[in-house]
């Protein structure tokens, strides 16, 4: 079924179309070339913050300018994140070399101490100055391999932000002093602690190199979109071509894009005809017809023939380049979750403190001063809050990279995270459930086939631009039928047009038309009327020969759409400015549950509130023409059909693509997102719960005692476990059609009454 359009003669509306972070710098010598690369906490590190000045590090990025990078958390309880944007490849390789160099180095720093022999039994080498190759290869690693904590944690201190990085520079600098105190006689000799520290270190760095490798993929998401520019341009300079780098294009300049190649910048299409496919834009999976006239956009591909391209837009002013601003800004957004999450992390720096403290005092009371400095080292690692900072960044910076390659653009990170407790969708109908766009539904004949009707309505149409004259032509088109030429046309607002073909006077119009005439509509019209199509009935020298409906024709996702949102649980509502039998047919097709018919545009608002007020949490998704209150109004506003316009304003999310089913990836993501967000806060504090006892050493009176280096292995492996865990978010299939699959698949939608239609006041979009 289709949906009506109106006509009264060729009186018509046209129908719409749808177009601070606090990152602690930790300075880093990286490799022989002594490079001062600037390395951070990794506690936020699916982020970067943006470029220039560290807010509170006072570290200046000027000579990495010229990369792309988002705006980095706020307020994270006094934790930065590896900055993993542009540079996220040389922290990488930075704590992979410094882990390599620092086991070099362990080695035998362990095999050398005396400590360590007199565990394992085996006899030292009697050697002149042998005794002091531990201590001068610890204060190495110390210094060198502990540079990444020493520094974060007077980052840390100075912006009075404690958090894991001065736990782990104060355990390591406690070992440090207490080995030299043991070296040169000050301590007892059982404080020597050099191979302990020195596993310490290096487990740690292997800890932040696994951590960084993983989250170096998280934080693709603006690599990934930027990737999508081809390096170079073919641009047309007379007769010859040059090639170009994108950043070279100016608007105006001609480019020619061949079979498989990318489009560099947004522009119109002005020779040839290509299939482009759009999928890693609009996340459209088929690709698109584009031909002279058409726009395409940086990062398509051309895929089956060459096409010439005018340049209309380069640089920050593409497409592409506001969709990777919306990724940026999504990704450093701060939700109530990550707040949440903060503060935790903030406190667990104060509880590991007070066990550290309650720690030495109870071993110092039984009389072990020496194990009492052991278990406070423990302590102070193994609390860190790795785990539990890196548990909504990450699923922060994948979710909004996935939503990103879906045609899924999330404005503001709160109405994702809302998105989830949504009970109740509300779709404006024309443009979003329909195609916003008139088609001929039914057609009757007197004396004539369907076919000569439609050929003599083409005819006579042909010379109009008004959209229900174009839905005819395009019909006949559709059924290759020969249309025959016509002369003479002449258009009247109110009755129709007429025009001579074949000899003979056509006269295509409504119901003006008819009594013009002295008329009688057809009876096979009057049903279609009752449906609230368009009817416009085809005279032939003066006389009835058929008839037309015509109708905004029913995207046919919506229907799947429905049942899969059915299928998670959540009410469907449609508000439409059509009369209510319209709507009614409209919602016994789709299988709606309600309907709010005659609404005006400006009293979409008011629908949305009467529905909140019901308790229900509401999102409204429309295509952004005129719903800018409404999608203000709702719990979580979608603009539908946006295409790569990224700047409507209203709306917390945007579907690039027209597709209703998309609303489903998005709660599906929603919904995914904060299950893993639930399992690492868990999994977080769960491990602190656990092993923060057990360091403090709760199991010694049955000979149970948490070695400091299995702390930090433990501590490294939580952080690990959590970023693994929040990298399965891309096993998710966002595209609308996988979407509804997986919602539907081996269930049937809830049987749902369809017409609980709503009057509203009068009035046409």
């Amino acid at each position: 079924m289709s949906h009506p359009m109106n006509r009264s003669g060729h009186d018509h509306t046209e129908p719409r179309t749808g177009h601070q972070t606090h990152g602690q710098g930790m300075p880093v010598t990286g490799g022989a070339s002594g490079t001062r690369s600037t390395v951070e906490d990794p506690l936020h590190a699916a982020t970067q913050s943006a470029l220039g000045e560290h807010p509170g590090s006072g570290v200046d990025h000027a000579d990495h300018r010229g990369g792309s990078a988002p705006a980095g958390h706020t307020g994270h309880g006094g934790h930065g994140g590896h900055g993993m944007g542009h540079g996220g490849g040389d922290h990488v390789a930075m704590f992979r070399r410094l882990f390599w160099l620092m086991l070099v180095l362990a080695v035998p720093t362990v095999l050398l101490s005396g400590m360590f022999a007199d565990i394992i039994g085996y006899p030292l080498p009697d050697a002149p100055g042998l005794a002091w190759v531990s201590p001068v290869l610890g204060t190495v690693i110390y210094i060198w391999g502990g540079r990444p904590f020493l520094t974060g944690a007077i980052g840390e201190i100075r912006s009075r932000k404690p958090g894991m990085m001065l736990l782990i520079g104060m355990a390591i600098t406690v070992a440090f002093v207490a080995s030299w105190g043991s070296t040169v006689g000050l301590l007892s000799h059982e404080l020597d602690f050099w191979w302990e520290l020195a596993l310490l270190i290096v487990i740690m760095l292997l800890g932040h190199w696994l951590e960084m490798r993983s989250l170096a993929q998280t934080s693709s998401a603006l690599d990934s979109l930027a990737a999508l520019l081809p390096d170079g341009a073919e641009k047309v300079v007379g007769d010859d071509l040059v090639t170009v780098s994108p950043a070279e294009l100016a608007v105006g300049d001609v480019v020619i894009v061949r079979p498989g190649g990318r489009v560099p910048a947004d522009g119109e299409v002005v020779d040839g005809t290509a299939d482009v496919d759009e999928s890693m834009i609009t996340g459209e999976s088929k690709p698109v017809r584009r031909g002279v006239g058409d726009t395409v956009v940086a990062g398509t591909v051309a895929t089956d023939t060459a096409i010439r391209v005018r340049v209309a837009a380069v640089g920050e002013d593409t497409a592409l380049a506001g969709i990777q601003r919306l990724v940026a800004e999504a990704q450093s957004s701060t939700t109530r979750a990550q707040l949440l999450a903060d503060r935790a992390a903030g406190w667990l720096f104060w509880f590991a403190v007070a066990a550290a403290a309650v720690t030495a005092v109870v071993w110092s009371l039984y009389g072990a001063p020496d194990s009492a400095l052991v278990r406070v080292i423990t302590v102070l690692v193994i609390a860190c809050p790795h785990a539990l900072g890196l548990a909504i960044p990450l699923v922060v910076s994948i979710s909004t990279e996935r939503a990103a390659r879906g045609g899924v653009l999330v404005k503001d990170r709160g109405a994702m995270e809302r998105m989830r407790t949504v009970g109740t969708v509300l779709f404006d109908k024309t443009g979003t459930l329909t195609k916003g766009e008139p088609a001929v539904d039914h057609i009757a004949g007197v004396g004539r086939t369907e076919d000569e009707v439609l050929a003599l309505a083409a005819a006579a149409e042909a010379d109009s631009e008004h959209p229900l004259a174009r839905a005819i032509v395009a019909a006949a088109r559709q059924r290759n039928l020969p249309v025959p030429p016509a002369t003479e046309f002449r258009a009247s607002a109110a009755v129709g047009v007429t025009a001579t073909v074949d000899r003979q006077t056509v006269a295509v119009g409504g119901p003006n038309l008819l009594t013009e005439h002295g008329l009688a509509p057809l009876p096979d019209a009057q049903p279609w009327a009752e449906d609230g199509a368009t009817v416009l009935h085809v005279l032939v020298d003066g006389r009835v020969a058929g008839a037309l409906a015509l109708a905004d024709e029913i995207r046919p996702e919506s229907r799947q759409a429905v049942d899969a949102l059915h299928a998670l649980g959540v009410d469907v509502v449609m508000i439409t400015g059509d009369a209510e039998p319209v709507a009614r047919a409209v919602a016994a097709e789709l299988g709606i549950d309600q309907v709010f018919a005659g609404v005006r545009p400006e009293h979409k608002a008011e629908k949305v509130a009467a529905l909140q007020r019901q308790g229900r949490a509401v999102a409204f998704t429309g295509d952004g023409v005129n719903d800018a209150p409404a999608l203000a109004q709702a719990d979580v506003g979608i603009a539908i059909g946006a295409g790569t316009d990224v700047a409507i304003a209203s709306a917390g999310i945007i579907l690039a693509s027209s597709d209703p089913r998309a609303v489903v990836s998005v709660i599906r993501l929603s919904r995914a997102g904060y299950r893993k967000m639930q399992q690492n806060l868990w999994a977080g504090a769960g491990y602190n719960l656990i092993a923060v006892p057990l360091a403090a050493g709760v199991l010694a009176p049955i000979g149970f005692v948490l070695p400091m280096e299995v702390g930090a292995l433990l501590m490294s492996l939580s952080t690990v476990v959590v970023a693994s865990n929040a990298q399965l978010l891309r096993r998710l299939d966002l595209r609308p059609e996988a979407s509804v699959a997986e919602v539907t698949s081996g269930r049937a939608a809830p049987a749902r009454g369809a017409a609980a239609a709503e009057p509203a006041a009068a009035g046409r979009r």
